[in-house]
């Protein structure tokens, strides 16, 4: 039965399916391969996974082994997508990779031998260009090449990189980290190259290569971390109001005193709070939509969080939309000092969910 006080998180897979067009439209040829890593970003990579695949979509990147494993089952024998595991060959992974038909994004000369070990198999390259974190470095690959046993066995079928400034489009960085890949692409002549995620989408045509990995302005977080207007929202969070009342001046709302009243202020109290992924930070710069206007986030507690509501006619269960085409992703992620990224995989599974368009 469903809980009156629940709230709701709407996915809206028909704005999904915009959002990959939009996306599609933009990479002129290049193959468009979506991120559906952290369970496709909060929103369930299984029907994402699914509409995505009934979009045109092929090729899917995961980020761990056990991500692979269940969008493999999720899409079932009729869409024998190919699926990159960017964790790449971990310890004891080759079985599972080759039962579930995954393939390892090899990161480091270890990953190498690792996957040499497991036998003939198609892998892709992580080439670090400039992020640091992950992936061999072109001395290494150059190593590699020179090398009559390190590459042995392997089918190298897409070399890649990912930018670290692609959402500043004047960043100098995006510039080297291209000249850097562009040199790896050379080394690896017959394979597909890969060097934009969403916001490299949208940088100019030398970033896109043969294959694109957009993950978040598939999910309607623009490319420049501020909306887009191409995008439309995927995600829909409304909560009901529990609770309307009026303070009066001097009261102090919720825990310590951050919020003093100043002047008469009718709020309402809504069933939602940071459980369900409206970051504590959000309070005070954050909006919610509620009665054809935004309303000021006053508070975010666990379980419940204060908008203002002014004269605005409201009534115990009246939803309010905290998430969606109203209330933006990208403003809701800026006023909690975040990305839309973590906003959309801090979601919570508490609110009822619901799926438009699922096939």
């Amino acid at each position: 039965m469903s809980d009156p006080a629940a709230a709701r998180l709407t996915i809206d897979l028909d704005a999904l399916a915009h959002n990959h067009a939009v996306l599609r439209a933009e990479t002129a040829g290049a193959e468009v391969a979506p991120v559906l890593k952290s369970d496709g970003y909060g929103l369930g990579a299984g029907p994402v996974g699914r509409r995505l695949w009934g979009e045109g979509a092929r090729s899917f990147f995961v980020a761990r082994l056990a991500e692979g494993e269940a969008l493999r089952a999720a899409l079932g024998p009729d869409r024998p997508a190919a699926i990159y595991i960017l964790d790449g060959m971990t310890e004891g992974a080759a079985p599972r990779l080759a039962a579930a038909g995954l393939t390892p994004v090899l990161n480091s000369l270890p990953q190498l031998g690792a996957a040499q070990a497991a036998g003939p198999a198609s892998v892709a390259l992580n080439i670090d260009t400039g992020m640091s974190r992950q992936g061999l470095t072109l001395d290494e690959v150059r190593a590699a090449l020179q090398s009559t046993d390190r590459l042995r066995g392997l089918d190298v079928s897409l070399v890649m990189s990912h930018l670290g400034s692609a959402a500043e489009p004047e960043n100098p960085r995006n510039a080297r980290q291209l000249a850097m890949f562009l040199e790896v692409r050379s080394l690896f002549a017959r394979a597909r190259a890969s060097l934009a995620a969403s916001a490299g989408v949208f940088l100019d045509s030398d970033y896109r290569f043969d294959l694109v990995r957009p993950g978040i302005s598939l999910f309607g977080g623009g490319p420049r971390e501020t909306p887009d207007p191409r995008l439309k929202a995927v995600a829909t969070l409304t909560a009901p109001i529990l609770d309307i009342r009026t303070l009066r001046p001097g009261d102090v709302l919720g825990y310590g005193e951050a919020v003093r009243i100043d002047a008469a202020t009718r709020v309402a109290v809504v069933a939602a709070g940071y459980t369900d992924g409206i970051v504590r930070a959000a309070k005070g710069a954050g909006r919610a939509w509620f009665a054809g206007a935004l309303r000021r986030l006053l508070i975010v507690n666990m379980d419940i969080l204060v908008i203002e509501i002014g004269d605005a006619e409201a009534a115990l269960g009246d939803h309010v939309e905290l998430l969606g085409e109203n209330a933006l992703l990208d403003h809701l992620a800026a006023a909690g000092d975040t990305v839309a990224h973590e906003l959309l995989v801090r979601l919570s599974r508490r609110a009822e969910r619901v799926y438009l368009g699922e096939t």
